[in-house]
C-alpha cells in the first residue's frame, strides 16, 4: 500500500467548490444588504455594507482555496494550514477594517453589523446545499 495514499487528499477540491458556491449564492442578496444598510445608516451605509460583503467573500474564498491546495500536499500540512490560514484571514479581515477606520466614507456599524450577519447567514444558508455524506462530499448532488 502506498503510504502517500494516507497523507494527502487526491480526491476533488470540494472546500474550494462549496468557497464559489457561497460566493455565488451571496451575489443576489448583495444589494439587499447595500439598500438595507444604506436606509440604516444613510449612503455611507450603504458603502460599508458593500465594502463588508467583499472582505467575507474574501474571506470564504481564501479559506477554501488554503485548505484545497494544502490538503494535495499532506493532511498535517493542511491542518497548519487551516490553523495558520484561519490567524492569517483574521489578521486581514483586521487590517481591511482598520485601514478604512477613519475613513469619510465608512459606517463602522454598518461594516461590523455586515461583516458578523453576513459571516454566520452564508454558513448557515449554506448548510441547505452541503451534502453531510462521505458518498458526495462537498456540495449534494443535483436531482436527476
Amino acid at each position: 500500500m502506498n503510504p502517500e495514499a494516507f497523507t494527502a487528499d487526491a480526491g476533488p477540491a470540494v472546500e474550494a467548490q462549496v468557497a464559489g458556491d457561497m460566493a455565488r449564492r451571496m451575489l443576489p442578496v448583495l444589494p439587499v444588504l447595500v439598500v438595507v444598510a444604506g436606509l440604516i445608516w444613510g449612503a455611507d451605509g450603504a458603502w460599508s455594507s458593500a465594502y463588508a460583503v467583499g472582505i467575507v467573500l474574501a474571506n470564504f474564498l481564501l479559506a477554501g482555496l488554503i485548505i484545497a491546495v494544502t490538503a494535495k500536499i499532506s493532511l498535517a500540512v493542511m491542518m497548519g494550514g487551516i490553523l495558520f490560514g484561519y490567524l492569517l484571514r483574521l489578521g486581514l479581515i483586521f487590517v481591511a477594517v482598520f485601514s478604512v477606520r477613519d475613513a469619510g466614507w465608512i459606517s463602522l456599524p454598518a461594516l461590523g453589523t455586515t461583516i458578523i450577519v453576513t459571516h454566520l447567514g452564508l454558513l448557515v444558508w449554506e448548510l441547505k446545499y452541503v451534502a453531510l455524506s462521505l458518498a458526495h462530499p462537498g456540495l449534494k448532488p443535483a436531482r436527476p
